[in-house]
């Protein structure tokens, strides 16, 4: 925790990234005492699949709920080491500065490798918001003590929001734009649903 309310000062809140042509989706699974990192590269803003990515690793640390970055990432980092397309951005299923401390997995990922990141999450860490309106694009405020910490979005008419932040060198507006756009038909971005699906299939 202490780490976490140091590191925090090292992110990037704004936009620091001159062009997005590659997006990467980041999904992890844990089973037994093994992760199995995913990383899925896509072209921006076609979606395109590019390359794809997996890292297998012994966990080294206890589950600990607001503490997932130090279990999961050194798998995450891995699996990036093998990619031969270098995105210009990760979208992480999890959350960034929508936590307790505000460094989740996509800030902790953001920082450890200085990649713009955003955290996509399908449930809620720490915060109060109002629901957002039932048509896709509708978004409400996610504050915690005080403090905007991230979007509520709809990003299918209907269908549960999910949860955005900024993870690193990405605003929030950037970050629900880019959500947005990566999730033209599911309610979660396509890099995301891919690495989801990868990560699943082979942990």
């Amino acid at each position: 925790m202490a780490l976490q309310s140091a590191w925090r000062e090292r992110v990037v809140r704004e936009n620091r990234f001159e062009r997005l042509r590659f997006v990467a989706g980041v999904d992890v699974s844990v089973r037994g005492e093994l992760a199995c990192a995913a990383v899925c590269v896509l072209t921006y803003p076609d979606l395109e699949p590019v390359e794809q990515r997996l890292a297998l690793r012994r966990v080294e640390f206890p589950y600990v709920p607001g503490l997932l970055g130090f279990r999961e990432v050194p798998c995450i980092v891995e699996a990036f080491g093998r990619l031969e397309v270098v995105p210009d951005l990760a979208l992480v299923d999890g959350h960034g500065l929508a936590h307790p401390r505000r460094f989740g997995v996509a800030t902790h990922l953001g920082v450890t490798l200085d990649l713009p990141t955003i955290g996509c999450a399908k449930s809620r860490l720490v915060g109060e918001h109002r629901e957002p309106a039932p048509r896709r694009g509708s978004r409400t405020r996610l504050s915690h003590e005080g403090e905007s910490i991230g979007s509520v979005v709809r990003t299918r008419e209907g269908v549960s929001p999910v949860y955005v932040s900024i993870g690193h060198r990405v605003d929030l507006a950037t970050a629900v734009r880019i959500v947005l756009r990566c999730a033209p038909r599911y309610r979660l971005p396509e890099p995301i649903r891919a690495a989801h699906r990868l990560a699943g299939g082979l942990a």
